[in-house]
């Protein structure tokens, strides 16, 4: 297996990306290739000692920065990372492509080069989040903020597919992220959702509130990528302060009890529960590859990670897995006809 990776992409690359490729490619059975600027790839590596053998470098003169427009950054930057690194994939020199760089502009590279699963209207992007019971994964976290009923009738099937597969959870349980549990609860979008959701032969479990999201009552969340995106980050931004509290809490504490081996090891237990590096990247879900997402600000633990959700998701057949489910299932069927919006024909 290779795995194509966006070196320069992110906050903190290259340095960042370059030491968690060297941990995937250390630690897991796939080889990475390094996709960037050659001398400023092997200045980093020299940082970690002998490269490991299943870790290669592939040069692109160009790269895509966070703040750029990514439609102009894509038609002058054709020699850029995340294209050469998608590009990969598409000529079949890759199995799988990660960036953590500027995300629309991956995306755009995704889609530009490998394109949507015949009937998928808009591809998903789908994050794991910590619950009661393990993880639930929701989608869309940011890929598509104006959407419609079948957009996330599409979300749903195709997190389902993922969830089978990858989170190894048969037969999951769907529901829609919405402001009450009521079905007639909602904007007109949640409520035509809804109703469309229900009439899947989907596991559609009704709707979720903000409150009830981790509780473990459904294994995916469907909901548009605004509302997905806000959800994430809030998330995201109340882990950081809960452990920040937590932490100047237990500053005050006795030194016995604070340091005591079993309270320590509670504690770190409950930090890398509710450390996103854990949960690795985020799939797009509905193009014809393997493509994951992460943090612009993504440290080599979470690039590591990111590259194992990619290995894992090749492995599991996971694209795969959503184009016979799409044919099989006859997706198109549980939605209204596409035809009937010349706005929203499929790009093949």
């Amino acid at each position: 297996m290779r795995i194509a990776v966006d070196a320069m992409g992110g906050d903190y690359a290259p340095s960042a990306i370059v030491e968690g490729a060297v941990l995937a490619a250390r630690g897991f059975d796939a080889t990475v290739v390094l996709v960037g600027d050659e001398p400023q790839i092997h200045s980093e590596l020299r940082k970690h000692g002998t490269a490991p053998a299943r870790l290669e470098i592939a040069h692109a003169s160009q790269v895509i920065e966070m703040h750029e427009s990514p439609g102009a950054a894509l038609r002058c930057k054709l020699d850029a990372s995340m294209m050469v690194a998608a590009r990969m994939v598409a000529a079949g020199e890759a199995d799988a492509v990660f960036s953590a760089g500027n995300s629309g502009a991956f995306m755009g590279a995704a889609l530009l080069n490998l394109g949507t699963i015949e009937g998928v209207l808009r591809p998903a992007i789908a994050t794991a989040l910590p619950s009661k019971q393990g993880s639930l994964l929701l989608l869309d976290a940011g890929a598509i903020c104006d959407c419609r009923p079948k957009h996330l009738v599409q979300f749903a099937h195709m997190g389902a597919v993922y969830a089978d597969r990858v989170m190894h959870i048969p037969s999951p349980r769907v529901a829609l992220l919405n402001i009450g549990e009521e079905p007639t609860k909602g904007n007109e979008l949640t409520k035509a959702a809804y109703e469309a959701l229900s009439a899947t032969d989907l596991n559609f479990v009704g709707n979720v509130e903000g409150t009830t999201l981790l509780t473990g009552s459904a294994d995916v969340v469907v909901c548009d990528g605004f509302v997905g995106n806000v959800a994430l980050k809030l998330g995201e931004g109340w882990a950081d302060l809960f452990v920040t509290l937590l932490q100047q809490e237990l500053a005050q504490l006795p030194p016995g009890l604070r340091d005591d081996p079993g309270f320590s090891r509670a504690l770190q237990d409950l930090r890398r529960r509710l450390d996103y590096a854990e949960y690795g990247g985020a799939p797009l879900l509905g193009v014809k590859g393997v493509v994951v997402f992460s943090h612009g600000r993504a440290t080599p633990k979470a690039v590591c990670g990111a590259i194992r959700v990619a290995k894992e998701s090749v492995e599991n057949r996971v694209v795969e897995g959503v184009t016979s489910s799409f044919r099989d299932r006859n997706v198109a069927a549980q939605i209204e006809s596409p035809s009937a919006d010349p706005e929203e024909a499929p790009n093949h």
